[in-house]
């Protein structure tokens, strides 16, 4: 019982951390940059561009019908990010880093779910210049979501076995 509760715990604090410093990162850009401005953070590197973004990733599906973009962009999110808190607090035997990658990705969508219901956007901000290539134009939700897949991806291979409950063929 105790362990359950500890795991709880632990679970909310790391979805609240990721929520937290996603919202508090997109508050910041709200109030202090423009739209479109260019701030150079890190030279030919890393820069700061305000923008909402109506669709999904890169805006896809922001000329979808209002019903549609509500669907695929709010709905169906949240059942999906309903059944990962699910997860994590049901499943015994779960890894640590299992645990840790889940709840990024629960975070990081919980941010832009916010964000999209509250505002009717997602403010992205982030943007990266490898030089071969660029990333489009992100927020810390996004950031979190990539590190909870880059961390579950990870574990797979350390542990080369499947996560609980989900099936390869």
């Amino acid at each position: 019982m105790k362990s359950r509760l500890i795991k709880g715990f632990s679970v909310l604090a790391i979805i609240s951390l990721n929520i937290g410093c996603d919202q508090v990162s997109k508050d910041i850009v709200r109030e202090k940059v423009e739209y479109n401005a260019s701030i150079i953070l890190i030279d030919n590197f890393l820069t700061l561009t305000k923008i909402e973004n109506s669709g999904a990733f890169l805006s896809m599906g922001d000329a979808l019908p209002s019903v549609l973009k509500t669907l695929l962009l709010l709905i169906l999110p949240i059942a999906a990010l309903l059944y990962g808190l699910v997860y994590v607090l049901t499943k015994k035997n779960l890894a640590p880093l299992s645990i840790l990658a889940i709840c990024c990705v629960i975070g990081g969508g919980i941010g832009n779910i916010y964000d999209r219901f509250l505002y009717g956007s997602v403010t992205d901000f982030l943007h990266m210049d490898f030089m071969i290539f660029q990333t489009g134009i992100f927020n810390m939700a996004d950031v979190s979501v990539m590190a909870g897949m880059f961390l579950l991806v990870l574990e797979m291979f350390i542990v080369k076995k499947p996560l609980q409950g989900f099936k390869t063929t």
